[in-house]
């Protein structure tokens, strides 16, 4: 993988909305954003419509952010995984990021930096990266005895629920940011 845990920089093909020129439903819409910092490039030129922006940005908050099921490690594991079968540099590196805070350390991102999908990994961290990786590649590919794994490995139908989600959302992210910009290195 030539993936980075370096930020990178977003650049959208279309012109972002400024937010001096924001409508009342583009300010709005904004303000479901999960960050409480600046707000991104990305989220302004999604927010050309704000509707479906809106929409989009509470399924993913539930997701990626919801109280109970999954451990969020997992679920910032199974968006790495997608988002490295994706190709998506700059997803890969913020959950890469995310990753390393949750677990407390970047053994798995390194190992999977370095050798890629097939890294030497632990049992558990394995059938997660086999599971979200054959679902990011082929989502019909995956078996009965891949979930199977995941429950042999402590994790609940419901959890295993919220990895498919984390790769799902995943697949549809990381598309929509290659069609509506680039990433580049930060200098």
């Amino acid at each position: 993988m030539s993936f980075t845990v370096k930020a990178l920089t977003w650049h959208p093909h279309i012109e972002p909305v400024r937010i001096e020129d924001a409508t009342p439903e583009q300010l709005a819409a904004m303000q479901v954003t999960p960050s409480n910092t600046k707000v991104s490039p990305y989220v302004r030129t999604l927010v050309h419509d704000p509707e479906s922006y809106v929409a989009r940005t509470k399924l993913y908050n539930q997701i990626m952010y919801g109280k109970g099921g999954l451990e969020n490690v997992y679920r910032e594991l199974g968006a790495l995984v997608a988002s490295a079968v994706n190709g998506c540099n700059y997803c890969a590196s913020v959950h890469a990021r995310r990753h390393i805070q949750l677990a407390g350390g970047s053994d798995i991102v390194r190992a999977l930096y370095t050798t890629g999908l097939d890294a030497d990994l632990d049992p558990k961290t394995r059938v997660i990266v086999d599971f979200c990786r054959v679902l990011s590649q082929t989502p019909s590919a995956a078996t009965p005895q891949q979930a199977q794994a995941l429950r042999d490995h402590g994790f609940s139908k419901d959890e295993i629920a919220d990895l498919i989600q984390s790769a799902a959302i995943f697949a549809w992210a990381n598309r929509l940011m290659h069609t509506l910009g680039h990433s580049t290195r930060q200098d």
